[in-house]
């Protein structure tokens, strides 16, 4: 009975971390170019008292299916489900929305890559295209002084009309990065990715060109939660969290028993 206690605690564990991550996701169902996360489970150990197969009869004959009994489960991994979320329409000439794969690259102030889905683009002091936490496109694109818009197409060539000029002037090219595995990506918090040993280096490219997804302009990406869905996983994780706690009360109640013997 006590290996029953262990095994219904390992399973509260399990379905409280699973309510961790549906509740991140609820939390971000608004968060621009947000990847919903999921939960994968594993079954522990199990303890061995008859192997399949044994002879269990001086007649020899073999069991045909063994004794095995489970010690529970486990969390085993997060894994990010990088799914297209659907497209909302901002007017916004430096919002752009990545319709395929691929993530837009910035630069931290340690001057490493980092990689986002979230196309919220500013002009900043010094005419920069920044991220709303200051963070520079790379390659870096700087907007003119005395240019009267900007327009960014869907192969991520960025130009600007400027005063006194009847031709665009081409200001710099928007790349994208693809990853082998961009769910091995880590998640650095404020839309940000970072490459990891599991996501594999990066693959740049221009938008449209090898795979990669095209940018639309004036548009954002949203959440790629699905609302309906989280909630009745929501629903199931907290039924299996009760029957498991009340596993737990119907092991204490059958110790009692015992104990009064």
């Amino acid at each position: 009975m006590f290996r029953a206690l262990w095994t219904a605690a390992s399973g509260m564990e399990t379905h409280q971390s699973n309510l961790d991550v549906i509740t991140n996701n609820l939390a971000n169902v608004n968060t621009t170019g947000y990847k919903r996360q999921r939960a994968n489970f594993q079954d522990l150990m199990y303890q061995t008292m008859i192997p399949a197969g044994e002879a269990q009869s001086i007649e020899g004959n073999q069991v045909p299916t063994g004794l095995q009994v489970g010690m529970g489960s486990r969390l085993a991994s997060v894994q990010k489900v990088f799914l297209q979320g659907s497209l909302r329409t901002t007017n916004n000439p430096l919002d752009v929305a990545i319709q395929g794969n691929g993530l837009l690259v910035v630069k931290l102030p340690d001057g490493r890559q980092a990689y986002t889905r979230d196309g919220t683009f500013n002009i900043d002091s010094k005419g920069r295209m920044v991220t709303p936490d200051g963070l520079t496109t790379d390659p870096q694109i700087v907007v003119p002084k005395n240019a009267k818009s900007v327009h960014i197409s869907p192969d991520g060539e960025v130009t600007a009309t400027v005063a006194g000029q009847t031709a665009p002037l081409r200001l710099g090219q928007l790349v994208l990065a693809q990853f082998i595995n961009p769910a091995g990506l880590e998640a650095r918090g404020n839309n940000l990715f970072m490459e990891t040993a599991a996501s594999g280096k990066p693959s740049l490219s221009s938008p449209g060109v090898n795979g990669a997804g095209h940018l639309q302009s004036g548009f954002l990406e949203a959440s790629n939660v699905n609302v309906a869905e989280e909630l009745v996983n929501m629903v199931i994780g907290q039924r299996a969290y009760q029957m498991d706690a009340s596993a737990i009360r119907t092991v204490n109640r059958m110790l009692g028993y015992t104990a009064t013997l």
